[in-house]
């Protein structure tokens, strides 16, 4: 890459990671047609078409991903090379993207966000939320959050929210007393239930163990949604059995709303982690928020 301009490596890589010519012109303060000549001048040099264009979007050829893969780690090395030569006494400044887990985005991170970029206001934080599992790096994140067992082994990883959750099986008094209170979680088979499914279109199947057992069950549906608060709301109006993270329905059952089912059903797993790619150079915003977790982690 010796003979290609950065400035237009840098260009192709904003456009590919946004998916978008007038989104990667906004962040980076220029024009769309730049931007767009750069990106030619780079196909002409390469001799290949790196992104496909249409009207409505802008996708990487198989080309332009391999690219892109390659061309991210290297130009957030080069930004955290610039940040450590720059002055010790200058505050962090600058833009900082994370993917994170629905529940962490709810639940957890407001109570550390918040203080945070009221420390350092020179920091855009931007953070997307969502359940399906994509390569943060290479879409153009700085880093993510994620559970334990979805970690890559060469990724570095903090702790960041609770330390222990729990998934929680629960349902309103006047669903129970209509319907009964299951003894074990093969009797979900006959009750209705609130199902939930993911971005990607999967189903979520509901896990219990105990003493080492583990069922994995497919329940009867009555509402299927991709929307917690409808599923709460379906729950909590005695619609049939939720099942999810505790943290989303403890609310519901310290006012009595809802009632747990097969609690000794339910066993605790480990919280949430923040990861970022095992470089010596981490862009100033990053290890900013890096220290800050560090710093203020409890439970």
């Amino acid at each position: 890459m010796s003979d290609l301009p950065l400035a237009d490596l840098e260009a192709f890589a904003s456009v590919a990671a946004e998916r978008s010519y007038r989104k990667a012109a906004a962040l980076r303060g220029v024009s769309a047609s730049s931007l767009s000549e750069a990106v030619r001048r780079l196909e002409a040099k390469l001799g290949t078409r790196l992104l496909n264009r249409t009207t409505r979007s802008v996708t990487p050829t198989d080309a332009g991903q391999r690219l892109l893969e390659r061309l991210s780690p290297m130009l957030t090395d080069l930004a955290g090379a610039l940040d450590e030569v720059r002055s010790s006494d200058a505050a962090p400044a600058g833009r900082l993207r994370i993917n994170v887990p629905t529940i962490v985005a709810r639940l957890f991170l407001p109570d550390i966000v918040v203080p945070f970029l009221r420390a350092y206001p020179g920091i855009v934080m931007e953070v997307m939320a969502h359940d399906t599992f994509i390569d943060v790096f290479a879409a153009g994140f700085d880093a993510g959050v994620r559970y334990d067992e979805s970690l890559d082994l060469d990724m570095i990883a903090i702790p960041i929210g609770p330390r222990t959750q729990r998934f929680c099986a629960a349902a309103s008094p006047a669903y129970l007393a209509e319907h009964g209170m299951p003894a074990h979680p093969a009797d979900l088979k006959l009750h209705r239930c609130i199902r939930h499914r993911f971005e990607s279109g999967r189903l979520s199947s509901w896990e219990f163990e105990r003493a080492g057992e583990v069922i994995r069950i497919n329940p009867p549906e009555t509402v299927i949604a991709t929307s917690m608060e409808l599923e709460l709301a379906a729950a909590c109006g005695g619609l049939g059995i939720i099942a999810t993270f505790e943290d989303f329905v403890r609310p519901h059952l310290d006012s009595g709303e809802l009632v747990e089912v097969l609690a000794d059903w339910q066993q605790p797993f480990s919280g949430p982690f923040l990861y970022y790619p095992s470089r010596r150079h981490m862009p100033a915003p990053l290890r900013a928020f890096v220290d800050w977790v560090k710093a203020h982690q409890s439970g």
